[in-house]
């Protein structure tokens, strides 16, 4: 095998003109650059991506923090940012925390990617103030998806006002007793509590009180939602239209409607919301985000910052909408 000594060598300079050439960097002539790459494409030598990454100062790499990868939204989200940095020549370095309170504070200490990332993508994450500041200290650009952070770039929807469509559609299809579905604390983000601050705001719109006892926690996931709406159907006076935070236990929801031998929508309404992937399939009346497009534009923020560190990091909410199926219809009179 060639090595850059022979490569060097062969188009008479240094071993170090060699890599910068080989690896973009300045202080080389064109002439210098163009005679570089001609010895090694004959000597058929490929630079060494660690030594490319101790010239260069940049890893080529990403780092993505996430609570989880398992579930569709986190899943969708790193699959689309991770095709877009791919083409740009950057692999990912994934970190999914759970719930682990550990992995949490190593994570967002810095410690765990500085020298490791060129930047950092965290998703669905509310950091604490002094968690954004070590983290901020990795060395660059970050870009939070699913929260709004003061010197971050961000993209996100407005989830207290995609939570008020949800109930402003039942409300328009006469429902008064609307029951909720939502998330606790698990996220450590302030998504599940602006999606329930939307739903009671709606309701007080309507002059209708928010009763304790029509809310309920389906954790995000298809088997939470499903129990949570079995409670709310188990009420002496059950709603007649569930308003779930999330796709999945909207899901979960329709299957408790479905297994006490209800109807859905004759009996109980149900909507979500995200606009998950096997909403259509299962005909579910949502209000859709462009969770695929997030990825792409925080990734697309990331790259920018990458080019240009000058430039402000933009803010970004995008448009949620309101999707009509199967699962709403009108109150039963």
């Amino acid at each position: 095998m060639s090595t850059i000594k022979d490569v060097a060598e062969a188009a008479g300079v240094s071993i170090a003109t060699v890599s910068r050439a080989l690896h973009g960097l300045p202080r080389v002539s064109e002439a210098t650059r163009q005679r570089v790459l001609a010895a090694a494409a004959e000597l058929r030598y490929v630079a060494s991506p660690s030594a490319a990454s101790l010239a260069s100062g940049q890893t080529n790499a990403i780092g993505v923090v996430a609570p989880f990868v398992n579930r569709w939204y986190f899943a969708a989200i790193v699959h689309s940012a991770e095709e877009r940095l791919r083409k740009a020549g950057y692999d990912l370095l994934l970190y999914s925390l759970g719930t682990d309170a550990l992995e949490r504070r190593r994570a967002f200490s810095g410690t765990l990617l500085r020298k490791r990332v060129d930047g950092v993508l965290v998703l669905g994450l509310h950091p604490a103030e002094e968690e954004v500041a070590a983290l901020s200290t990795v060395g660059g650009p970050v870009a939070i998806v699913g929260a709004d952070v003061p010197g971050w770039a961000s993209v996100r929807i407005d989830d207290e006002g995609a939570a008020r469509c949800a109930v402003r559609h039942l409300l328009d299809l006469g429902h008064q007793r609307i029951g909720f579905i939502g998330g606790d604390d698990e996220l450590h983000t302030a998504m599940p509590a602006d999606r329930r601050v939307g739903y009671r705001a709606e309701l007080a719109g309507a002059g209708l009180p928010a009763l304790p006892e029509l809310e309920a926690v389906g954790g995000f996931t298809v088997t939470g939602g499903r129990a949570a709406a079995k409670r709310l159907l188990g009420l002496p006076e059950p709603p007649t239209a569930l308003f779930a935070a999330s796709d999945e236990m909207a899901m979960g929801a329709v299957q408790a409607v479905r297994r006490s031998g209800l109807r859905v929508p004759e009996d109980v309404s149900v909507i979500g919301i995200d606009g998950h992937e096997m909403a259509d399939l299962l005909d579910l009346t949502t209000v859709a985000q462009p969770v695929v497009a997030q990825g792409v534009l925080a990734a697309e923020m990331i790259l920018t910052a990458l080019t240009d560190p000058e430039q402000p990091l933009p803010a970004v909410t995008v448009p949620t909408e309101l999707v009509v199926r199967g699962t709403t219809s009108s109150a039963a009179r």
